[in-house]
């Protein structure tokens, strides 16, 4: 297996997710709790910003990675149900639309 294995696909947008949550954590907790403060500028209300945008950058590589590992969904025949009305109406239909479609 390996140490990555359960991880599955897009092991990428995974690494940024997690390194943006540690950064942005980092920043936060240094912005909230630390004094920091250089020639008589506060710099704490820059770092909660800057953190707190790290945070919402990780999150576009969480759905990165949660939308890279969704398996592709199954049909019904592929799980032996029996095909309904409902299904063989929207076929017809996209057939007739495709038809006509290809006649103009």
């Amino acid at each position: 297996m390996g140490l990555c294995g359960g991880l599955s696909h897009c092991k990428l947008a995974l690494a940024f997710a997690v390194l943006m949550d540690l950064l942005g954590g980092t920043a936060l907790l240094l912005g909230v709790f630390a004094h920091l403060e250089v020639k008589g500028q506060d710099f704490g209300d820059l770092l909660v910003y800057t953190g707190a945008l790290f945070v919402l950058m990780s999150l576009a590589g969480w759905v990165l990675w949660y939308s890279g590992n969704i398996e592709g969904l199954t049909s019904k025949r592929e799980l032996g149900h029996i095909s309904s009305a409902v299904d063989r109406l929207a076929r017809n239909l996209s057939r007739k639309i495709r038809a006509y479609k290809g006649q103009l």
